[in-house]
C-alpha cells in the first residue's frame, strides 16, 4: 500500500544541480563586477566632469553627477537581481516548478542586460560619433581620457567577467529546459491502493494491545472469547447437561412404573384390557 500523505523523495538530476551552481557563479561574478565599478566610479566621474565642464551639455544639470548616480543605481539593481537568481537556484534544487519559471523570466532579462553591458565594454562605454554641438566632446575623446586615467587591467577584466557571466547564465537556463529536468519538476501523481484486510489504515494505527479483528466464539480452531462459554456440542465445549423433566400430570405417581401400553416418556395411562375368562 502506498502512503499518499508522504510520497517518496524524488532524486534530483545532475543537470538541475549544475544549473544551480551556474546561477550562483553568475551572482558571484556580479559581486566582483560591482566591486570593480565602485572602485573606478570616482575616476569616471572626474573624467566626465572635466570633459563636459563649460559645455552646453551642463546647462541644465551636471552630466558627471548624473552618470555617477545612474552607475551606482544600475550596479546595485543588477546585483540584487543576481542574488535573486541565486535564491531561485536553491528552490530549483527542491523541485519547485514555479521557481524554475521565475528563473527563466528573470534570467532572460539578465541575459539582455549582460549582453548590452558586454557590447558596451568591448566597443567602449562612450563610443559614438560625438555630439552635434561643437563644444561637446565626442565619445572617442571621452573613452581616450578614461583609458588614460583608469588602470590597464580594468577593461580586459570587465570584458572577461561579462563573457563568463553571459555563458554561465545561458547554460543554466538551457539545463533547466532539458527532459531530465522536466521529469524532476513535474508534480508526482499520487497513487491510492485499497487497504489490505487486517492492516491498519494510513495515519490511524491500532491501539496497543487491541486485536485486529475479534474472533467468533465456538468456531473450530478458535479459542473461546472470555466471558462466552462454548456452545454445547461444539468441539472443545462441555457435555450437554440433562434437561429437567416437565411437571407431572395430576394423579400420576412420581417416579412410579409406567403403565402397560403407555408411550415411553408419556404420563398418560395406557388403555384398560378386558379380563380374560
Amino acid at each position: 500500500m502506498v502512503d499518499t500523505q508522504n510520497p517518496p523523495a524524488r532524486s534530483r538530476p545532475g543537470v538541475v544541480t549544475i544549473s544551480s551552481y551556474l546561477l550562483i557563479l553568475f551572482a558571484v561574478l556580479q559581486v566582483i563586477s560591482l566591486i570593480i565599478s565602485l572602485a573606478t566610479i570616482g575616476t569616471v566621474r572626474d573624467v566626465l566632469d572635466e570633459a563636459y565642464s563649460g559645455t552646453s551639455a551642463n546647462g541644465m544639470q551636471n552630466v558627471a553627477d548624473f552618470a555617477f548616480a545612474a552607475g551606482i543605481a544600475s550596479s546595485i539593481l543588477f546585483l540584487l537581481l543576481s542574488v535573486g537568481l541565486a535564491v531561485l537556484a536553491l528552490f530549483n534544487n527542491r523541485g519547485s516548478n514555479g521557481s524554475r519559471i521565475a528563473t527563466w523570466i528573470l534570467g532572460g532579462i539578465m541575459v539582455c542586460c549582460t549582453g548590452g553591458n558586454l557590447i558596451g565594454g568591448v566597443t567602449g562605454s562612450f563610443g559614438g560619433t560625438g555630439g552635434t554641438d561643437g563644444d561637446v566632446p565626442s565619445g572617442e575623446e571621452i573613452q581616450r581620457m578614461l583609458d588614460d586615467r583608469l588602470p590597464a587591467w580594468v577593461t580586459p577584466v570587465t570584458v572577461l567577467l561579462g563573457v563568463i557571466s553571459l555563458l554561465a547564465l545561458l547554460a543554466a537556463l538551457i539545463l533547466l529546459a532539458l527532459p531530465k529536468a522536466n521529469e524532476f519538476f513535474r508534480k508526482p501523481k499520487q497513487v491510492w491502493e485499497p487497504p489490505v484486510p487486517g492492516a491498519s489504515y494510513p495515519g490511524y494505527p491500532q491501539a496497543p494491545g487491541q486485536p485486529g479483528y475479534p474472533q467468533t466464539p465456538g468456531q473450530p480452531g478458535y479459542p473461546a472469547a472470555p466471558g462466552y462459554p462454548p456452545a454445547p456440542g461444539q468441539p472443545g465445549g462441555a457435555a450437554e447437561p440433562p434437561y429437567p423433566g416437565g411437571p407431572q400430570q395430576p394423579g400420576s405417581a412420581p417416579g412410579g412404573p409406567e403403565q402397560p401400553g403407555a408411550q415411553p416418556g408419556s404420563d398418560r395411562p395406557g388403555p384398560t384390557l378386558p379380563p380374560v375368562s
